[in-house]
């Protein structure tokens, strides 16, 4: 099979799983190596941009998911009678990005950046699937330390946290850069 052949294939399986599969996955379905399955991916990136379909191919670190482009939300939303979903509040995005940026971390480690409690708003996130139990720290109590997931990539459009914006940098002048919260 050359390399043209396996791309419909690879749209097949992609759209079957309907959650993100690992790219080592797509390579040992088909018996071939990853960077043959990396290229077969960008063409089909390629191709769902070049047609104009109203699907795209988004990577979500080493996975891949089919999804819908945002710009049809709206009519996706009409025809399958979906609410919107209330959006996170000025907390959320704060804990979201003191996790995002310094992951893994725990509760109090966050609460001190913030100088409030945080509880109620890590449930949240955690409830939404934003962030995640990443383990435990080795110290008296053994406090859980939270991260991100794949669902955080997803909804923030990035395909691994090193495309999260840079932190702003103190000098003289003031603050520059741009932050989580401007950006999304």
């Amino acid at each position: 099979m050359n390399i043209n052949e396996y791309v419909p294939a690879f749209e097949a399986v992609i759209f079957a799983s309907g959650e993100p599969i690992h790219m080592d996955k797509l390579a040992d379905v088909f018996n071939i190596d990853k960077p043959t399955a990396l290229k077969i991916l960008k063409i089909l990136s390629d191709r769902l941009d070049d047609s104009g379909s109203g699907i795209k191919l988004l990577r979500l670190g080493d996975s891949f998911q089919l999804c819908t482009r945002t710009e049809y939300s709206v009519y996706i939303r009409n025809a399958l009678n979906i609410s919107r979903k209330t959006p996170l509040s000025q907390a959320a995005f704060e804990v979201l990005a003191v996790i995002a940026y310094n992951q893994p971390v725990t509760r109090a480690f966050v609460e001190q950046v913030r100088g409030v409690d945080c509880s109620g708003v890590i449930s949240t996130l955690v409830e939404k699937e934003l962030i995640e139990e990443k383990g435990r720290l080795d110290l008296p109590g053994k406090p859980l330390l939270y991260g991100t997931t794949d669902v955080f990539l997803r909804c923030f459009g990035l395909s691994s946290l090193d495309e999260l914006p840079p932190l702003p940098i103190n000098n003289n002048e003031g603050i520059e850069g741009t932050t989580l919260i401007e950006k999304f």
